[in-house]
């Protein structure tokens, strides 16, 4: 049995955009019960990998080095309560077609490689809180607007019992 690695895409901030999400996602958390996400995990999940072969990661970077990314916005203006997985988020009310059409493309890239991942609504988020108790969808006051010009292949892996993300092009430089 070949080796798998936990692994997704996502938008990942640089320390200057997680200076400017603080911001929102400190007085958004501050109403919600729940475990606040740590500022080092915070992110937008593109697609969700799961458990994936080490073998084909250099061939997946490779492809996905490929893909230009248009600069873009997203608007993070509602935080919700996600019931399955009790998670309370930051979302956007619409997806830019950038964002979509940077998602649809990871999709085919995985999809011409073989891979199949379960196919569920793309759901742009940020996830804030984990073991949230439910509360009403809320605007925020003050929406947080990160512009993106790249994204990440990142690993989750557990650290002294609490998940940590790392960008694999990090993991393979160090």
């Amino acid at each position: 049995m070949s080796a798998t690695r936990k692994l997704f895409f996502s938008l990942w901030p640089d320390s200057r955009q997680r200076d400017r999400l603080r911001d929102v996602i400190s007085p958004a958390t501050r109403l919600i019960d729940g475990r606040a996400v740590p500022r080092g995990n915070w992110h937008i999940t593109l697609l969700y990998l799961g458990d994936f072969p080490e073998t084909a990661i250099p061939g997946l970077l490779r492809k996905t080095s490929e893909i230009h990314v248009e600069p873009f916005r997203t608007r993070l203006d509602r935080v919700e309560f996600w019931p399955r997985p009790r998670i309370a988020c930051l979302v956007p009310t619409s997806i830019p077609t950038e964002l979509a059409r940077l998602h649809q493309l990871l999709q085919n890239i995985l999809d011409d490689a073989g891979f199949t991942l379960e196919t569920n609504q793309f759901r742009p988020h940020m996830t804030v809180c984990r073991q949230a108790r439910p509360f009403e969808t809320q605007r925020l006051a003050q929406p947080a607007t990160p512009e993106w010009t790249h994204f990440e292949l990142m690993e989750s892996i557990e650290r002294r019992g609490e998940r940590v993300y790392i960008p694999l092009k990090q993991q393979l430089l160090e």
